[in-house]
């Protein structure tokens, strides 16, 4: 009897302790998954960060810049916006005024194009590059227009028109102005007044 006590016993032992041994490792596999999960979140963290920071960027050197608007609130340029604001000469920043607030101010549109309007005109951005387009040629730039670049009611205007986003700041020959865009261009003439609107190659009416 004592003899088989024994041998019970040290069964029960046995399997107690190849549960141990069992629990163990269940937690260690956990552990191990647990610390790998926290790892990926790290890494994911890290990369998305570093997304959201190259995506804030826009441009080399650029950095956000906080203006104060007419009405008293601030308004944040980011990316290329910020970059090309930074990179203008005092009369361009004064020419250019104060940032405008509102529904209409500023945005991205669905054309992948993003904006800040200013009292005296606007600055674009189309990927890394931004432009800024004013004065005159804004004006007829802005003007709702159809698809062949005549005005109209049920058009658009400024990129989501035919004549799509700025590809070049104004230039200035002479006596005149201009601004090249996706579809087209516009000059100004200084001198004459004159505005010419120019749609895949066709002059097309201003107004």
């Amino acid at each position: 009897m004592t003899k088989i006590v024994r041998r019970r016993s040290a069964g029960i032992i046995a399997a107690l302790a190849v549960t141990t041994l069992v629990a163990a490792g269940c937690s260690d596999d956990k552990d191990d998954d647990a610390s790998k999960a926290s790892g990926t979140a790290t890494e994911q963290s890290a990369d998305m960060s570093g997304s959201e920071s190259a995506s804030a960027s826009g441009t080399e050197n650029s950095e956000d810049v906080s203006l104060d608007a007419a009405d008293g609130s601030k308004v944040t340029l980011t990316g290329p916006i910020a970059a090309k604001y930074s990179s203008a000469t005092e009369k361009q920043k004064t020419d250019l005024g104060k940032p405008m607030t509102g529904e209409d101010a500023s945005g991205k549109g669905e054309n992948g194009v993003s904006f800040q309007q200013f009292d005296g005109g606007v600055i674009t951005a189309k990927g890394d590059n931004a432009y800024v387009t004013w004065g005159k040629i804004r004006d007829a730039w802005n003007v709702d227009r159809d698809k062949s670049g005549k005005p109209s009611d049920d058009g658009e205007g400024g990129s989501a028109g035919p004549l799509g986003a700025p590809t070049s700041d104004e230039t200035e020959e002479g006596d005149m102005k201009k601004s090249t865009f996706e579809h087209g261009e516009i000059t100004y003439n200084t001198k004459t007044q004159k505005v010419e609107v120019t749609v895949d190659g066709k002059v097309v009416d201003t107004e």
